[in-house]
C-alpha cells in the first residue's frame, strides 16, 4: 500500500509517496528529501538534536510519523536563512558561541526559534534553560546557546516594534 501525502517543506509543496507508514519526518527528511541538518542523535526524542517545526511548534522530527503530516507545513534548518541573510538566531549563535562541535547546533537553533515564536522564551535566562531543556549539548555550551536566544530575542523585539 503506497501513503500520498503533501508537504510544505521550507516553503515548498511537496508530493511524497510512502510505501511504509513507519518512516518518521527524520528519515523522510535526511533520506528523501536530502535535508540533513536535522541531525540522527538518539533517535528516541531524548537529545533534541533532529528539532524542526511543524506548523510553527517545535518537534522531534525522529518520533513523529510522516504519514501523520499530511498538510503541514514543516521548517528546517535550512530553511531558515534568506539568501545569505543569516536569521537572527542563526547569528546570535555565532555571536555568542552557542556551540562547538555543532552536532546539536541545527536542533538547538530550531528549539530556539520555536521557544521565541511561542512566547516563552522571554528575557530571564532560567526560563530560557528551562524552555530549551529538551536539547542536549554533549560539549556544555549552554551558556553561549542561553546567551544567543537572549539576544535573538531582544533583536526579534526590536524588530517587530520597529515594524509596529
Amino acid at each position: 500500500m503506497t501513503f500520498h501525502l503533501t508537504l510544505t517543506v521550507n516553503g515548498e509543496s511537496r508530493a511524497i509517496d510512502l510505501d511504509d507508514p513507519r518512516v518518521t519526518l527524520l528519515d523522510l527528511l535526511r533520506e528523501r528529501l536530502g535535508l540533513t541538518g536535522s541531525k540522527k542523535g538518539c533517535d528516541r526524542g531524548q537529545c533534541g538534536a533532529c528539532t524542526v517545526l511543524v506548523n510553527g511548534r517545535r518537534v522531534n522530527a525522529c518520533l513523529a510519523l510522516a504519514v501523520s503530516l499530511d498538510g503541514a507545513e514543516i521548517l528546517t534548518i535550512e530553511g531558515l536563512a534568506r539568501g545569505e541573510q543569516l536569521h537572527p538566531v542563526q547569528a546570535a549563535f555565532i555571536e555568542h558561541d552557542g556551540f562547538q562541535c555543532g552536532f546539536c547546533t541545527p536542533g538547538q537553533i530550531m528549539s530556539a526559534v520555536g521557544l521565541i515564536r511561542e512566547g516563552h522564551a522571554g528575557d530571564d535566562p532560567e526560563r530560557i534553560r528551562e524552555g530549551m531543556s529538551g536539547n542536549l549539548c554533549r560539549c556544555g555550551a549552554y551558556i553561549g546557546i542561553t546567551q544567543a536566544v537572549l539576544e535573538a530575542q531582544a533583536r526579534l523585539s526590536a524588530e517587530q516594534g520597529e515594524a509596529a
